[in-house]
């Protein structure tokens, strides 16, 4: 039986841009209400009733379900479930959904980004030209940067990001490794484990999700055993690296440099010792964030909405 109607909540500082994508795109039986993720108690008010949650990063806690008791389905609007409590969904009976591929070519873009940036040092151009002093660098500084070309790239994961990545790098000239569960017959590059790849690669990046099993993946031990000189990019999870640990193989000069778009605890305050480096590149969790994430993902969302609402099965459920 097709229900009268279905309310969703997004829970999400959405710019006047998204907004207007959401509106265009929600049938006349939704109704759509948006809370900034400071809004503690407009977000409770709004949820009493709510059988959608549109999730993005603020973390779904079995608190946040037992005080929603409409709530049907909680939507991911992008991959990674880890900010889901997972297990009290399942016994609740809510439904747990996402959109793998929606924002793949956003995060390789970026991660790309990430990689030209930190190889060629730009914050630290941007800001020096900006205060007019670009031209009186130390003609040394130019010592420590460096080309993708002639560079062997380590991808850690094999998913939708680093097929569309993978390419892009060997056009640049890259040597392409990369690790996974198995071998991937379609794959650009050379499989080889991880340790291996840690040891030959000169930029590893990461492309895995956060669970118990890659929790602290880059170890302390991991990340000593990177190739002197190495840049690390991470646009997948803060959680995969050991971060102190990072913080001493930059100030060391172990590796030569980070760009990050993820960290250990979001948001991350000013106080982060990584931040106070000119060899990171940092971005606030945004590699995914365009236009056109959105515009797939809000297909998605409603397409999961419509489904909800005359019963059919829903389109990648993950619990």
């Amino acid at each position: 039986m097709v229900q009268a109607g279905v309310k969703a909540v997004l829970q999400y500082r959405a710019s006047a841009g998204f907004r207007a994508q959401l509106e265009a795109a929600r049938p006349s039986w939704l109704s759509l209400a948006i809370v900034e993720e400071t809004d503690r108690d407009g977000f409770a008010r709004e949820m009493r009733d709510a059988e959608v949650l549109l999730h993005v990063l603020e973390p779904v806690t079995g608190t946040v379900m037992a005080s929603a008791p409409r709530l049907r389905l909680i939507q991911k609007i992008g991959v990674g479930v880890n900010t889901i409590d997972v297990d009290t969904a399942k016994a609740r009976g809510i439904a747990v959904c996402n959109m793998p591929g929606s924002n793949s070519q956003a995060v390789a873009e970026a991660t790309l980004l990430l990689m030209l940036a930190t190889l060629r040092r730009l914050t630290v151009l941007d800001a020096m030209t900006r205060a007019g002093a670009g031209w009186q660098l130390p003609m040394d500084s130019f010592d420590g940067m460096g080309e993708i070309g002639g560079r062997t790239v380590g991808l850690v994961g094999y998913g939708d990001v680093p097929r569309r990545l993978a390419p892009a790098l060997r056009a640049l000239g890259a040597d392409i490794v990369y690790t996974a569960r198995s071998e991937k017959p379609d794959a650009v590059g050379r499989w080889r484990s991880l340790d291996a790849l840690l040891s030959m690669s000169d930029i590893v990046s990461l492309h895995v999700p956060l669970t118990p099993e890659t929790a602290g993946l880059l170890s302390p031990a991991r990340l000593a055993a990177m190739k002197p000189g190495a840049v690390l990019v991470n646009t997948a999870r803060g959680g995969l690296v050991d971060e102190p640990a990072l913080v001493e193989a930059l100030r060391g000069g172990h590796l030569r440099g980070a760009g990050l778009d993820v960290f250990a605890a979001e948001p991350t305050g000013a106080g982060n010792p990584l931040f106070g480096m000119d060899n990171v590149v940092v971005a606030p969790h945004v590699a995914w964030l365009t236009p056109e994430t959105l515009a797939r993902s809000i297909h998605v969302a409603m397409d999961n909405c419509a489904r909800l609402r005359s019963g059919e099965a829903l389109v990648h459920r993950v619990a």
